[in-house]
Parts: structure tokens; sequence; C-alpha cells
């Protein structure tokens, strides 16, 4: 497969040229692509460059200092390694920040799956984050659909792109994918993360061709913070005509009284919910999967067996307790670190997707 994906860099964004390199030469190779990289000496030099790269196709920028030009066109992956504020320019599609060089293959891979299994997006909101990839399989369907959340401590670091490989692998297994997107409460707060994760998810009715969907079998995978959020969602939607007929943790933040005693994500759980743990809380009441019991839909908790001990003692408390509580659960642990969940080239992937196929 031959791309020409273009790198534009500002001026004096890497201190050693080499390490950028090679991670970029190794991102190339796993999606198979070539590419041209091109450096900059000074913001001017890095303006010209960007609009050179043409208006038609999509391609990254690494602006450092550097200030992207008022005219810029086509579209555009805004790298940037350390923290920043998001990027709203129109030619903006996806700003990846505050990952450091790693940051550079999350780019790499946007770009590929956006260009070679692109998704229709859908808005559900005025904010840049309120959106979400649809991909739906070719055929009359319906399909059933797979709602992914996606992880990061809840943190504005970690987007939905994170998604990217196994709502394409999904789609491809004959699931139409809704990969969401929402604010994070860093930059809003807790209540706009809950509240757009439901919008979302009630969204699916009137998505574009919902003919397509079918809206029985609907099952909603979150992966690290995303499984607090999508089980948090299946509790809620509890008397809902639109609800989950599955939900999995994906290394899933499950019980936050534990998470925030034990200051997990550098004390992720209370910087989101706006205060520590505290047995009067109703945010933590509400928020927390374990004390939503018994959420009433079959349930898949999954951990690999080379996360963090935190995770894995979270995820089998948290399964123990949803059987004593008369919940539809099984517990799948398999040799994996924390992201092997959503690599479609795991073993424990594989069967993941196997139970999803047993139980759809």
């Amino acid at each position: 497969m031959v791309s020409e994906l273009h790198v534009v860099f500002g001026p004096d964004v890497v201190t050693h040229w080499r390490t950028a390199a090679e991670l970029l030469a190794e991102a190339f190779a796993v999606h198979e692509v070539s590419g041209e990289v091109v450096l900059t000496g000074d913001a001017a030099e890095f303006a010209a460059a960007v609009r050179a790269a043409g208006p038609d196709d999509e391609f990254i920028v690494v602006p450092g200092s550097a200030a992207l030009p008022d005219d810029a066109a086509g579209r555009v992956v805004r790298v940037d390694f350390g923290r920043c504020e998001l990027d709203r320019s129109a030619c903006v599609r996806v700003h990846i920040r505050g990952r450091g060089l790693e940051g550079l293959r999350y780019a790499v891979a946007s770009w590929y799956f956006h260009r070679f299994h692109p998704p229709t997006v859908v808005g559900y909101g005025p904010h840049p984050y309120q959106r979400v990839d649809m991909r739906i399989p070719s055929g009359p369907g319906p399909f059933p659909v797979a709602v992914l959340i996606h992880g990061g401590y809840w943190k504005p670091w970690w987007d939905f792109d994170l998604m990217d490989a196994m709502a394409v692998d999904l789609t491809s297994r004959g699931y139409a994918t809704w990969n969401v997107e929402y604010r994070r409460p860093a930059e809003s707060d807790w209540a706009a993360t809950t509240e757009d994760v439901a919008t979302a998810f009630a969204a699916i009715a009137t998505a574009p061709e919902a003919s397509r969907l079918d809206l029985d079998r609907i099952v909603v995978l979150g992966h690290s913070a995303g499984g607090q959020l999508a089980f948090r969602l299946a509790a809620d939607t509890a008397p809902a005509s639109l609800r989950p007929a599955l939900v999995v943790s994906l290394a899933g933040v499950l019980d936050l009284r534990a998470a925030d005693h034990r200051h997990l994500g550098d004390g992720a759980v209370a910087a989101a919910l706006g205060q520590r743990y505290s047995p009067e809380s109703e945010v933590y009441r509400q928020a927390s999967p374990i004390a939503r019991l018994p959420i009433g839909v079959p349930q898949l908790v999954v951990c690999g067996l080379h996360d963090e001990p935190d995770m894995l003692e979270m995820s089998r408390h948290y399964t123990d307790r949803a059987a004593a509580a008369n919940d539809r659960v099984t517990m799948l642990e398999a040799p994996g670190e924390h992201f092997a969940v959503i690599d479609p080239g795991s073993e424990i992937w594989r069967q993941i997707v196997q139970w999803l196929a047993n139980n759809r």
C-alpha cells in the first residue's frame, strides 16, 4: 500500500532528529505507508511548507513554536508533544497533544485509519469534542452496533483515536461502530462528560442510515476510564427504551472508591469528579459502577494479566460483586498489558471478539 503522507515539522521541535525519524519509520512500516518528512528552519518556512502540502490530502503538522498559517488548506492532524490548549482551527481534524514523541505514532495511525477506512462524522453538539466517528459495513443490514468509549483517566490528552483500530476491526466483523468523543472534566466539568456520553448514545436512534442499525443489539465497550463511563451509561439507561444489550469493560476503572483511595492515575478520579471519595458523596454513588449494581444487562469484564495489579484486582472484585448481585457477568483474563485489550492484533482481543460473536 502506497501513500503520499506529508509530515511537516516546525523549527526546533525535536532536540535530536534521529529518535523522531526512527519512530516515524516504524509507524510507516506498521501501516505499510510511505511519505515525505519536511523539516523547516523558521516560522516562515514552516508556513510555506504547510501551504505547499496542498488542499486535497490530509497531512501531519508538528508546529512547535510556529503558528499554523491562517490560510492553511486541506485537513490537518496536528501534533504537539507537550500539553496545550485544543486547536479549534477549521483545518485541524484532530489535535494530538501531550503524548510526547509518541504523538507521532498516534498521528500516523489516525491519518491511516481515516485515509483508508474513512468514517462518517456525526456531531451531537456544538463543541469540537461532541462528535462520533461512525462506520457501517457494506450491505443492507441491520447490523449490531458497537459503541466505543475511550479512556485516558478522563484527561484531555487522550482522545477517541485510541479506538480507531478497534472500530475498523469490528466493522470488518459485521458491526456498525459508533466511536464516541466527549468533553473532559479538566476543560469542561464532570457533568459535561456524563452528559456527552449519554447524548452521544441516544443519538444512535437518529444516526445517518439508522435503518441499517439493529438498535436491539447494541454493545457498549469502554476502555480504562471509558469502562467506567460505559457501565455508568448502562446503569443510567435502565428505564430507557434505548439501552445496551451487552456492556464490556476493557481494563475498566469500575470501583472509584478504591481508585481514588490508591491515587490511581496521579489522583485522576478526584481531579475528574471534583472531590475525594466520601461515603456521603452522591457523585461517587452515581459514577462508580460497583455502586450501581445490579446493572441488569449482561457484562463482560476483561483485564490483561500484565496490566497494573490494581486494575486486575478491581476487575476481579467487581465481577464477584456483580455475580452476587445476580447480574450476568463473565470475567476474561489472558496475557496482555493495559492496551492489549484494544489491540486487534492481540490474543486477548481475539477472545473478546469470540465472546461477542457468541453473545450477539
